[in-house]
């Protein structure tokens, strides 16, 4: 809930203060601000909740602490990239990719109530997919309509 919040506020104080700055409502920079935030916001957790991160991946997957920390790192630079017109739609399509290719860490870590921030086993658990799925896709559509297709 709490990326959705940044993404949200951010994107409505940028519209607000666009509105204000040029006299338009500034769509496009606004949505790529406000996911550029919610990204920078979300990769912290990768640096200081990393316990719990690598506990979302499958074990079978090697170097999971090291995939931890190069997705926050992504993550930042891919944000980043949104704020730049002439790599913004590479670094949406590369986000999408990643939103869909870190769903099935999500369904594992709700399957083994991974509790991401405590880095135990007791967290919400499967019924958190309810929540979680629809927000992957809310997010892949941001960035598709924002970052692509461009309102």
């Amino acid at each position: 809930m709490k990326p959705q919040i940044v993404l949200v506020v951010i994107f409505v104080a940028a519209l607000l203060v666009a509105k204000l700055v040029t006299g338009a409502w500034q769509l496009i920079f606004s949505g790529n601000l406000a996911m550029c935030c919610m990204l920078c916001f979300t990769a912290l957790g990768h640096f200081m909740f990393a316990k719990g991160m690598t506990m979302m991946i499958p074990p079978f997957i090697p170097f999971r602490k090291a995939w931890v920390y190069i997705t926050g790192v992504a993550e930042v630079l891919m944000g980043i990239a949104l704020m730049i017109p002439s790599q913004r739609t590479l670094a949406a399509y590369i986000l999408i990719l990643f939103f869909i290719l870190i769903l099935p860490a999500n369904i594992y870590a709700a399957i083994k109530h991974v509790n991401l921030e405590k880095g135990t086993f007791d967290g919400p658990g499967p019924g958190y997919l309810w929540y979680r799925v629809p927000e992957q896709l809310f997010f892949v559509a941001w960035v598709y309509f924002f970052s692509i297709q461009g309102f």
